[in-house]
Formats: C-alpha cells, structure tokens, sequence
C-alpha cells in the first residue's frame, strides 16, 4: 500500500502526527539500559495526549537486534510500555519510521484509532561502523569488511567525480547543519566553524573531513498518531501525513549510480510531494548521516532554496542509530504544528548509501482542533553522557529482517 493510493486526496481516512518525543541525545548513556532511556520518553509522548499506554489501539517499535547483541532484544524494550494488560503490538527490525509507515497503514485501514511508535539506538556498545557491516551484501561485499565510513566516502568521491558537488559545498552543508543545532536542546553537537576552518583539517577517508561525517549517538524517540476526529481532540493543530511511501535500491553497489537515489525520487513521487498545484514544502528534515548524501537527497527530491533543510540539525547533529529516521519526522510534524511550515517532507533512509528511503509529506490544515489537546510538540526525555561523538558514523542499516 502505497502513500499515492491511500492519501487524503482518495477519501481515505486522514491521519496525524499528534505528539513527538525525543531523548536528549549522547554521545554514551553508559549508565541507562534501553528501557531506561526509553520510559521518560514514552510517559512524555503520552502525557501529551493525556492517553495511557492501555488506551492506544496499536503499538509499534523499531530497532536492531545487531546494536544490543541479543536476539529479540525489543522484548525487553516492552517493559517501557507495559505489556499487561495485552496489548496489540508489532516490531520492525528497521529504522523507526518504517513502524511508524506500519502504524499509519494499521490506522487507514481501520484496524486502529490511535497508536504508539517508537524507536531506538544505543550505537556506542560496539564498533558501529564494523557492526554494519553486517548489512551487506553477504556473498561478494561482506566479507571485503567494507565499514560504513568507506562506503559514504565512495559515493562521496563518485560525487566530486560528476561534478554534483565539492568539498567546500560539503564543508558548508555541515557548518550550516551544527549551526542550526544550536537552537536545539536535543542534538548533541551544536555550533561549528565555518567552511574555510573546517577544510583545514585531516581527512579521515578521502574525501570525507569530520564534519562530513555523523557522531556516534545514543538515543530513542516517540511518536503518537491518531485519526481524524480523535487527532483533532489529542492535537490543538495535528501534522496532517498526506502521503507516505518507501522503495528500496539494489542490493548490489556495484549496480547502482551512487550520485542519485531513484528510490527517494519514487517514493517522493507515491507520497504525493510533486502532485501538480502543490506548494515546494517550507521545510525538509533529511535523514542524511553524511554531507555528501544531501546533496544526493535535495536533487532526488527536487528541492529548491526556499526550502530550509535540517533546521533541526539533522543526523549530523545527533544520529541515533534506529531512531534519527523517526527523529526527522517528529521534527517536521512539531515544527508543522507550531506553525513554522504549511507543508514539509521527512525523510528516512536504512541501509548503505542510501539504500533503502522512505518520505513522508506532512501538512496542517491551518484549524486549532479540539478543546483539549497540547498539539504535537516535543518532549524532553532525559539521557546521560558527556561530549560528542568520534564521527565515525554510519548510516543506519537494516539489521536482520527487514521490515516484518
């Protein structure tokens, strides 16, 4: 089921981003368990709706069994939400935005009026990069041990190489990425030099500098969607999801164009974002880890200058494996419903080089809803540990699975 066969402009049932919570994101929370950094989240999310966990149709999680070293490792993630008395509950072994893409389909389908999605990565309890590794091609790419570093500066380089970009447009995407980070108590880098500084300094795989790269993050996020009459009750002024879609590249990279992302095009396109008479969205949170896969993103997307990107500071401000993906659209939904944009697109992407995407197109409809809601906002779960990351940041991967 896709975003263009099931948008509100088919009669099917319109459904909203009504609440968003996020962890303040670390470098470390060597001292919290998943489930710890997960509760102040999940009560946030929910407090904002003024529901309890036994009052949400649908609950739906994301996260990967390869980061916590266990299998099923999401059962113990329930204990946050409280799993007695039963409820209905699925999991994906993805990034957070495809439980969300699950919950939204749950929703329109009518088997649910409201649902609970929410996601999480600790990345720093093991080497990130050499754990992803397990995301590829297991026959020819795999056991090369190809890191997710080297990888991003492939496509980097195949970048330069066609004349899509260079360094010093890099260099700007990342200073103006952490500058914007600033204004949020979230991220966990903020403020940065400005392109000239950043040039001077070593590359790590050539032609990626750190600033091109992410930090090593750990952190969770959580949304609450709703239908309809109920979002406008939950919500003062409800993210309306237009559309939603996710298609996935070859396997193979050697079979890819690593200067584009047909996958994102099609998925934009299912979502409804280039539907004829639709205003350019005000506002985009890409869910790119490395300066180099904007680049590939805002073409995909056709993105133009009157578009403000990652005003959030995107993943290269924070990139909670499992969760930056759900992160950009509770980001795109919140700054919806304050107002801040008539109409956005979030973005998500699993896998390397982005592989796999998923876009969601969020609108308001400009009406203050119901009597009792507190809108979408964000909430301020707590998280512990000091000092940015090493910048030896992947992309998030698949994990085992797919979606499920």
């Amino acid at each position: 089921m896709t975003g263009g066969a099931v948008n509100g402009s088919t009669g099917a049932r319109d459904v909203a981003v009504v609440a968003f919570a996020q962890t303040v994101h670390v470098r470390a929370a060597d001292n919290l368990s998943e489930v710890e950094m997960l509760m102040p989240v999940l009560r946030e999310v929910l407090d904002r709706t003024g529901l309890s966990a036994g009052g949400i149709d649908f609950t739906c999680s994301g996260s990967c069994d390869y980061l916590a070293g266990r299998p099923f490792s999401f059962t113990m993630a329930l204990d946050g939400v409280g799993a007695w008395p039963p409820i209905s509950e699925s999991h994906v072994e993805m990034d957070g935005a495809w439980a969300l893409y699950e919950a939204w389909v749950k929703i329109l389908t009518g088997e649910a009026e409201t649902a609970l999605v929410y996601s999480y990565g600790k990345s720093s309890a093991g080497d990130l990069p050499e754990v992803l590794t397990r995301q590829l091609d297991p026959y020819y790419v795999a056991p090369l041990w190809p890191d997710s570093l080297s990888l991003a500066a492939l496509q980097a380089r195949a970048l330069l190489d066609a004349g899509e970009t260079d360094e010093r447009e890099l260099a700007g995407i990342a200073a103006r990425s952490r500058n914007a980070a600033e204004d949020n108590p979230w991220a966990q880098l903020g403020g940065s030099p400005g392109a000239d500084a950043l040039l001077e300094s070593a590359y790590l795989a050539m032609p990626l500098r750190l600033h091109d790269v992410p930090p090593v993050t750990d952190g969770a996020a959580a949304v609450v969607l709703a239908a309809g009459d109920t979002a406008r009750r939950l919500a003062r002024r409800p993210a309306w999801i237009r559309g939603m879609d996710h298609r996935i590249d070859a396997h193979s990279l050697g079979v890819r164009d690593l200067t584009d992302s047909p996958s994102t095009r099609l998925a934009a396109e299912r979502a409804g974002l280039f539907d004829p008479g639709a205003p350019p969205p005000g506002l985009a949170e890409l869910h790119a880890p490395f300066t180099s896969q904007e680049v590939v993103l805002r073409k995909a997307l056709r993105l133009g200058a009157d578009t403000v990107v990652n005003p959030s500071g995107g993943p290269l401000a924070a990139n909670p494996v499992m969760a930056a993906g759900l992160v950009r659209i509770g980001e795109a939904a919140a700054r919806v419903s304050r107002g801040e944009a008539r109409r956005a697109v979030a973005h998500a992407t699993s896998g390397p080089c982005l592989q796999q995407n998923l876009v969601a197109v969020l609108e308001s409809d400009g009406s203050e809803g119901g009597g009792g809601g507190k809108g979408v906002g964000q909430g301020q779960g707590t998280g512990t540990g000091e000092g940015p990351g090493t910048g030896e940041g992947p992309g998030t991967g698949q994990g085992e699975g797919g979606h499920t």
